[in-house]
């Protein structure tokens, strides 16, 4: 879900200033957008009762933040990335508590994309970036009862540890 551009010869400030590292951060935060409001479609069948309606106000700010993002990308001079047809879960779920991991799961993959936006972003765009950091951060404490000192820092400590798993595709959760 992360971005990982190629810089090339340029520093990062550089690439940051002439807003390509600007517009790589903010297709990414698009991308896991999108994955995010096909994750929340999952949840929302596995639950119910006031996890469902809070499942259905996650995917309610996530499609707004989504539609935000797309108008960012063109204002940008970007072309926004389409929506995969179906992402694959990193896990299977069954149930609603499969349910409650996968919308944690989701909220920390977002709180690690926005770091990157923070990083990347203007100082406008920084702002922006951190709220939604925030949001994300907030909304897996809820969905998990626990939070992490760092959100959006957990993430990149995960991708950098090998792993068993395939590589990651355009269609991962």
């Amino acid at each position: 879900m992360r971005a990982r551009g190629v810089h090339g010869g340029k520093s990062r400030r550089a690439d940051t200033e002439d807003g390509h590292g600007e517009l790589t951060a903010v297709q990414a935060a698009l991308a896991a957008e999108h994955a995010a409001v096909y994750g929340y479609g999952v949840v929302g069948g596995r639950i119910a009762g006031d996890r469902r309606k809070e499942a259905q106000a996650a995917y309610d700010g996530h499609r707004a933040r989504r539609d935000a993002l797309r108008r960012l990308v063109r204002d940008l001079g970007g072309t926004p990335r389409a929506a995969a047809a179906a992402y694959e879960l990193p896990f299977p779920v069954p149930d609603a508590a499969a349910a409650l991991r996968l919308a944690a799961e989701l909220e920390d993959r977002l709180a690690a994309v926005y770091a990157d936006l923070v990083r990347a972003g203007g100082p406008a765009r920084r702002t922006e970036a951190a709220a939604a950091l925030r949001e994300a951060a907030v909304r897996s404490v809820r969905w998990r009862g626990s939070g992490v000192a760092f959100p959006g820092l957990v993430e990149r400590a995960a991708a950098a540890a090998p792993s068993g798993d395939a590589s990651a595709s355009a269609g991962a959760l």
